[in-house]
């Protein structure tokens, strides 16, 4: 492909060559550099792929993207951008045909919920006979290929490869988790989204090497807001004025039903204020009910306003109202048929996100992601709700990461959970009873009773051991996660199959 054809729907300065030049592939890992390369020199957090320029040179490659001068021989063409970063997303559309432009595309974000959203969307979808592709953080599914995450919103080249890809595989539509990361590190940079989600903001992710403080945070992720043509946001999070600050797309809301409101005003492409928002949610869940069935815990309610029918999801928590109702937000701009979106939300099944397992009609078994304080309050605080009989929550904290995660995890299951089963989770190079004493610090801030069993498949056992009817049985912090990270290596370790384990070798009793 000539490099002026890659390079026609950006910004650049021609430092010197060519762009006649004939581009045989698009790298950003010197690594890779063959001959007739086109290299974009990206600055990293560790590495500067400048330093790189003379290894790719003698690689073959025939012309740079660089964001400052450097020297190079006068046969290669340099060309110099404001921000490699948005050059490669730009670069890397143009490098498989602008795959997005034959997709209908979706992204989501926020601090939860994008796994499940996604998910949900994907299901609905498929059972209206669309073939949706999903980028996430579990998996991007192309057609029947399931291709493991690296990162919640990959590096804007590999996006562009699975659009590209998802069109060949006969794919009509994209669905797809947009982390502030990706966002700011302009990973789906170079197209515009047909639909962009916001779900909700709470603290996270601000650290050294994410965003600096909140502020930043929610400016990240207010980024897809002037990157799509259609917003669809939730308009009961506190933080929906700040994420859509400066947006540039048409917006419509989703949220809980708020009784004897005034009028909707109307609301379009213009930067807002509180005052702006409209009282009432354009889609809007009324009459939340939680339901109980044997080893099911889950949610009903009407949806109104642009819609108007009844949904019910076998999985429990007003979240669960929030993404299901996420999802029909979207996926009514698709015509799809009511009853496929019923029947598509009961059904649907997410790993590792509040995933039930039919272990026994007398308890309930789930499995969770939560793997910090927030989300396993969150998660805890919902499950109470339901008024088990006892809430188990089993759960350990990784290794080489902060130690203040261990305390608060520790605190929060004791005073939320009736018992705390303490045991490991990814150790890395630390020892699991150093991370499990760790954990106890906050576990005897609270009052709440625990065991410590630092064999994961023991833990497990016992938990079914000590069951007793009416018992909720939380296994969290794992996941979709299948591997324990043990002195640099990871093991094979799926919570299912040790649960399937556990029933296989022993029958459990429970008490009434």
């Amino acid at each position: 492909m000539k490099l002026s054809t890659l390079l026609e729907r950006m910004d650049y300065t021609l430092l010197q060559g060519t762009l006649e030049t004939d581009i045989t592939s698009l790298v950003y890992d010197s690594r890779k550099a063959t001959s007739g390369s086109l290299f974009v020199c990206i600055s990293g957090t560790v590495r500067d792929a400048h330093d790189f320029i003379p290894q790719v040179i003698a690689a073959g490659a025939l012309a740079l993207v660089v964001e400052r001068e450097i020297s190079a021989p006068k046969e290669i063409t340099v060309i110099r951008v404001e921000n490699a970063r948005l050059a490669l997303a730009c670069l890397s559309a143009a490098w498989f045909g602008y795959p997005a432009e034959k997709l209908k595309t979706i992204g989501i974000t926020g601090t939860k919920g994008k796994t499940t959203t996604t998910y949900m969307v994907k299901a609905i979808l498929e059972r209206s006979g669309f073939h949706p592709g999903l980028i996430g953080t579990i998996e991007t599914i192309i057609g029947d290929e399931a291709i493991p995450s690296a990162n919640t919103t990959p590096e804007s080249y590999l996006v562009q490869e699975y659009f590209s890809r998802m069109i060949e595989a006969g794919c009509d539509s994209v669905v797809m988790e947009v982390s502030s990361q990706g966002l700011m590190l302009h990973r789906v940079s170079g197209f515009t989204f047909d639909y962009g989600i916001f779900t909700n903001l709470e603290p996270d992710h601000i650290g050294e090497h994410e965003h600096k403080d909140f502020e930043d945070y929610m400016h990240c992720k207010g980024l897809l807001f002037k990157q799509c043509r259609l917003g669809i946001v939730n308009l009961d999070n506190e933080h929906v004025e700040g994420v859509l600050a400066g947006h540039t797309c048409e917006i419509e809301t989703f949220g809980y039903a708020i009784p004897e409101t005034s009028a909707v005003p109307a609301f379009g492409a213009e930067n807002v204020s509180k005052s702006d928002l409209p009282l009432q949610p354009d889609l809007r869940a009324e009459n939340v009910c939680l339901l109980t069935k044997p080893g099911i815990l889950g949610v009903s309610y009407h949806v109104s306003g642009l819609c108007d029918f009844d949904v019910e999801v076998d999985v429990p928590g007003s979240f669960s109202v929030y993404n299901s109702l996420t999802a029909i937000a979207i996926c009514r701009h698709f015509g799809v048929p009511v009853p496929a979106i019923q029947s598509a939300l009961k059904d649907v099944r997410v790993k590792g996100r509040i995933e039930i397992l039919p272990v026994a009609p007398h308890f309930t078994v789930m499995i969770d992601y939560a793997h910090n304080a927030m989300s396993l309050e969150s998660l805890l605080t919902t499950l109470r709700e339901y008024k088990p009989k006892r809430l188990v929550c089993l759960f350990g904290c990784g290794g080489n990461r902060d130690k203040a995660r261990r305390y608060e995890m520790g605190e929060a299951s004791s005073r939320l959970a009736d018992l705390t089963v303490v045991t490991s989770d990814n150790p890395r190079n630390e020892e699991p009873m150093a991370i499990i004493e760790d954990i106890l610090i906050g576990v005897r801030r609270a009052d709440g009773a625990y065991v410590t069993i630092p064999d994961r498949k023991e833990a497990i056992r016992y938990c079914f051991d000590h069951s007793r009817e009416g018992d909720v049985i939380v296994l969290a912090g794992k996941g979709h996660e299948d591997y324990q990270e043990i002195q640099g290596a990871k093991h094979h370790m799926d919570e299912r199959e040790l649960v399937a384990d556990v029933i296989k070798e022993g029958a459990y009793s429970w008490k009434k």
